[in-house]
């Protein structure tokens, strides 16, 4: 099967969310401290951002959320269903994020993989995607303590 031909991508609709949050649950995305609604709320808020649904027939079977400052852009909740895996959707949904960073006249995608998460890095070394020289700092503007990196 061609995954891009079987997945159909489009922006998230209102009623796509919940589904969407059940995704992420599912794949282990979500943290306490991020609340997924609001993360795609925000997304939704601007022009520079959206969130991205991949549907096999009916069903939402992978995501990302994807947006730019400007010069580079960035995606997130990058998901697959964990039942359908190895049917090419994640290279399908991460070319629709890609598509859509270059419609928007950015030339740059970054993103964060967990340092344990091995199975991530290694999917976005297949995509052409090299591990950046940056070193990324953090500081919560809220006064929290950093979480435990999990």
């Amino acid at each position: 099967m061609n995954a891009s031909s079987a997945l159909a991508v489009s922006a998230i609709a209102d009623g796509d969310v919940e589904a969407v949050v059940a995704l992420w649950q599912r794949c282990g995305l979500t943290r306490p401290w991020n609340d997924p609604h609001a993360d795609i709320a925000l997304a939704r808020r601007r022009d520079n951002s959206t969130v991205l649904v991949g549907r096999d027939g009916n069903a939402i079977v992978a995501t990302v959320m994807v947006g730019h400052d400007g010069h580079r852009g960035w995606v997130y909740y990058v998901a697959v269903d964990p039942d359908i895996r190895k049917r090419g959707f994640g290279r399908a949904i991460m070319t629709a994020a890609e598509d859509w960073l270059r419609q928007a006249g950015i030339a740059k995608l970054q993103l964060l993989v967990r340092r344990e998460n091995t199975q991530a890095g290694a999917f976005y070394v297949s995509l052409g995607f090299e591990e950046s020289t940056s070193v990324m700092f953090q500081k919560w503007l809220d006064g929290r303590e950093t979480p435990p990196q999990n």
